[in-house]
């Protein structure tokens, strides 16, 4: 598949560096900027939405026409945002996406954002939304978890709490650009990509993690998912920039997870930073990535002991 020139990247991270050089006044002012951002990137045609509220919260049952209205396998994902931001407008494109290539609905969820409702709230309301798929009778091995930049580190968390409570656990999970450290913040490459991330560093990742728990600093392991005991975890699949400073914490999580008998596997993409997948409307690599995650969850998702694919 086609790549990205350098000068198209070096492009898109000047582009990304200047729009994270402007700091928002307010909470909702940097609500609204995500959402122009996003809303500015070329979107999927035939995205077919359905609303509905999960567990209290408002919810989207986003797919496109090739999945089947009675497929019963799913994608229920966590979006990212610094805990801040993100809606189910922000995230329907890569919702519809990850639908198109997989075949499968994806529930997008509107969890609860901090300032105005710090840890975990959130962590509550997706453990709340996986119960409420269930008590639709979607069955565990039909689901498939999926998140970015802290959604990914919410669907892990997620994973931890349902297991840790005896819960069924769903089939697989994927985590693109996952947070997995939020007390430490010791992974090297904080150190050797803060120049060539145009998103994260140290001091944004410990601001996330201040806006969530109101805290300078966070003790509560739940922050700490790297650190926890990963066994019995379902397979996962983490997608990871070669550029961004979280990489070393995402291999990190996929080393100790396949130390504790999980299979994880990681795949890194060269030269891209947090979460490119959103970009999948200008970049190739972010499509190419959203194909390697459907295919992903068509294996994992297993029908009536049968493959789905």
């Amino acid at each position: 598949m086609q790549r990205s020139t350098r000068e198209h990247i070096e492009g898109v991270k000047q582009f990304l560096r200047q729009m994270g050089s402007v700091q928002p006044m307010s909470v909702e002012e940097a609500r609204s900027q995500q959402a122009a951002a996003l809303a500015s990137l070329p979107r999927l045609t035939e995205t077919i939405v359905h609303p509905v509220h999960a567990a209290g919260m408002r919810a989207e049952w986003v797919s496109t026409p090739n999945v089947s209205a009675n497929e019963p396998g799913v994608v229920l994902y966590m979006h990212g945002g610094a805990f801040m931001t993100g809606t189910c407008d922000t995230h329907r494109d890569l919702a519809a996406r990850i639908a198109q290539a997989s075949g499968k609905r994806v529930l997008v969820f509107e969890y609860r954002l901090a300032p105005e409702h710090l840890f975990p709230a959130a962590n509550e309301d997706c453990i709340a939304a996986y119960r409420w798929l269930l008590q639709e009778g979607v069955q565990p091995e039909n689901i498939v978890f999926g998140g970015e930049s802290v959604g990914g580190y919410l669907a892990l968390a997620t994973l931890l709490s349902l297991r840790d409570a005896g819960e069924p656990l769903p089939a697989a999970a994927f985590l693109l650009s996952p947070h997995t450290d939020f007390i430490h913040y010791d992974s090297e490459t904080y150190e050797s990509n803060v120049e060539a991330d145009p998103l994260g560093s140290r001091d944004t990742s410990r601001q996330c993690a201040k806006l969530y728990t109101g805290q300078e600093v966070s003790v509560d392991p739940l922050l700490y998912p790297v650190g926890a005991e990963l066994k019995g975890l379902p397979p996962l699949l983490v997608h990871a920039g070669g550029d961004e400073v979280l990489l070393g914490e995402c291999q990190r999580l996929v080393q100790r997870a396949q130390a504790a008998g999980v299979d994880a596997e990681i795949e890194v993409w060269e030269h891209m930073w947090c979460a490119f997948q959103l970009m999948a409307g200008i970049m190739p690599e972010g499509v190419e990535s959203i194909e390697q995650i459907g295919q992903f969850v068509q294996h994992h998702l297993c029908i009536g002991g049968e493959s789905s694919t």
